[in-house]
């Protein structure tokens, strides 16, 4: 039998960026809060305190940071009539874990959305016609704007001392900025990261060849910072473990770096750490929400109660959590009916390897999570489509992570080189200081046969059946990123190279999910303006059971040219500010229906 916990006026699952933001924003409105976290409590101080934070080794290369896939992972496979298999090895994307989540060991690259990407349908239909969307392409609109998201995106920036330069700021074009940006209401809370060499080349050449190249909107600090909650935040110091590691320079914006100082230290907010959460549950008309039923490090079976159920874990565990539950119905991709699980999308990514002649000294070692150089010209709906016969873009970057000697030390791109030996440590002396990456950020779009699920044989270590991903390339990401690196290549062109390498994938090639890409994985739990589309409204409110919200990118109907920190942030933001404003005085759908 169930132990049974006393009730809390709110109850979280995971403690993540949005389990932080949400955690702020309710206890400020006076509500009792409980985070439910199924990994290890991290800290800055005491995890990642210089040198342990930059073992390559230990985060890198065996992903201490990382979900322990033996206990618990999901399902995949290209297409229905395949049969999916485990994911047994982080490869194409890297599952946090702990509290953080991925937002600990994350580069932070922070983004806004262009405007038009939020309402997707209706920009295309009114630009290109109806049929110019293919048939089984069902993207759809957000159900929210980018003038009303402005302001959270805005809070969130500010909150992690984002680095950057307002290129439209109250409808203004600002020189140095990026002037294809949506209207921005002030300008960025600390000023760019410094350029790299390399970085300057390449907004160079992107300025020569006829783009509006920009630094790199980056959530790492260029000067020390105080954001609204009082943290203090350290500039960077370009050392060059950013993605996999915590930041022991109080710089990378992290959870732990920008929200938990304050948090953890409110009497309103508790933690629990090592509590798996398999199940929302429901009262006896399935449309309200009591609690939740968690399984503990004792492997004791737990019972929450509470009176709000918020899903702020990662966008797969969102979407399993609520097909265990039954919230909602499942996605059929055969009928088209259900929304649960529904247009799960990926990114479809590529690069241009710039080989500059001999001589030439990069220093890659000193590299940042997300400065560098950008440009949208490229991405979204800011070139035209019609004659192209694709519907998409991709963002533009060239940002220097690091030179680290496992993992970032490189053979010369373009040739074939052994793994091991003279000729391949000749290849990496040659490569290391004269080669640089221009990388493609492309969007994908949403599939009636790329879904969530759950999978009918495999089981977690608590005998849940895991979720199974569906998806695999299709012609339309092909064209767009086809296209994409033939423009690009002409930027590598203009830095009078010795040789320019594409790297991009065939036309017609599947998923391979060996090779990492990125975690941003969406959609699943899609918002939207009706039940019918949507598995939750725009304050992330679940159409079938109001007292629940479920966060993350998991909200997203299609997948955008850009990370989705930033879009994830302000609607977690924006709908903090529905419950505080509204549900709280009533309780009840925020939308109706």
């Amino acid at each position: 039998m169930a132990i049974k916990k006393d009730k809390v006026d709110v109850v979280m699952v995971g403690l993540g960026w949005t389990g932080s933001i949400m955690g702020m924003e309710l206890t400020e409105a006076g509500l009792s809060v409980l985070a439910l976290e199924r990994g290890d409590m991290r800290d800055t101080n005491t995890d990642t305190p210089y040198p342990k934070a930059v073992d390559e080794l230990k985060y890198s290369v065996r992903g201490a940071l990382f979900q322990d896939l033996s206990r618990e992972t999901v399902t995949i496979r290209h297409t229905l009539s395949d049969v999916a298999v485990p994911y047994r090895q982080h490869g194409s994307f890297l599952l946090g874990d702990g509290v953080g989540g991925a937002g600990f060991h994350w580069n932070g690259m922070m983004y806004r959305n262009l405007p038009e990407e939020l309402e997707m349908r209706t920009h295309h239909e009114q630009k290109y016609g109806k049929k110019f969307i293919p048939e089984d392409m069902t993207i759809q609109d957000h159900g929210v704007t980018y003038k009303e998201l402005e302001p959270f995106y805005d809070f969130s920036e500010k909150v992690m001392a984002v680095s950057g330069k307002a290129g439209n700021l109250k409808g203004q074009i600002v020189p140095g900025g990026n002037p294809l940006e949506g209207e921005r209401s002030d300008e960025f809370p600390t000023p760019p990261l410094q350029y790299q060499y390399s970085a300057s080349l390449v907004e160079k050449a992107m300025r020569d060849v006829g783009y509006h190249p920009y630094p790199a909107p980056a959530a790492n600090a260029s000067q020390p910072f105080t954001n609204p909650y009082g943290v203090r935040i350290g500039p960077c110091n370009y050392c060059g473990f950013c993605e996999n590691y915590g930041c022991y320079m109080y710089s990378k914006a992290s959870p732990q770096t920008t929200i938990l100082p304050v948090l953890l230290k409110r009497k309103n907010f508790e933690v629990r750490t090592k509590a798996q959460v398999i199940k929302v549950n429901l009262d006896a008309s399935g449309k309200r929400a009591t609690g939740v039923t968690y399984i503990d490090a004792q492997g004791r079976e737990v019972e929450q109660p509470a009176d709000l159920v918020l899903l702020t874990a990662f966008q797969t565990h969102n979407v399993r959590l609520l097909l265990l539950s039954g919230i909602g119905k499942p996605y059929d991709p055969v009928t088209g009916e259900g929304v649960v699980g529904k247009n799960f999308a990926y990114q479809y990514n590529g690069g241009i390897n710039v080989i500059m002649p001999k001589g030439t000294q990069f220093n890659p070692f000193i590299g940042t999570g997300a400065g560098g150089v950008g440009m949208d010209d490229l991405n979204a709906d800011q070139f035209d489509h019609g004659p192209l016969g694709f519907i998409g873009g991709a963002s533009i970057r060239h940002v220097r992570y690091g030179g680290r000697p496992i993992k970032q030390a490189g053979t010369m791109p373009g040739e074939k080189v052994p793994s091991w030996g003279s000729e391949w440590k000749a290849s990496v002396q040659d490569a290391y200081q004269r080669t640089l990456t221009i990388g493609m950020s492309g969007s994908v779009m949403a599939y009636r046969d790329c879904y969530l699920s759950l999978d009918p044989t495999y089981r977690d270590a608590n005998g849940q059946p895991l979720l199974r991903l569906t998806l695999n390339w299709k012609e339309n990401e092909g064209k767009m990123l086809t296209y994409i690196a033939s423009q690009m290549e002409k930027v590598g062109q203009a830095m009078n190279p010795e040789k320019v390498v594409k790297a991009v994938r065939k036309t017609g090639s599947s998923w391979d999910t060996r090779v990492y890409q990125s975690t941003h994985l969406t959609g699943g739990a899609i918002m939207g303006t009706t039940p019918k589309n949507s598995v939750v409204n725009k304050y992330l409110q679940s159409w079938d059971v109001p007292n629940v919200f479920v966060y993350g990118a998991c909200a997203f109907p299609q997948n955008m040219g850009y990370n989705p920190t930033g879009l994830v942030t302000a609607l977690a933001y924006h709908s903090a500010k529905a419950i505080r404003e509204q549900y709280l005085k009533n309780p009840g759908p925020l939308v109706q229906a």
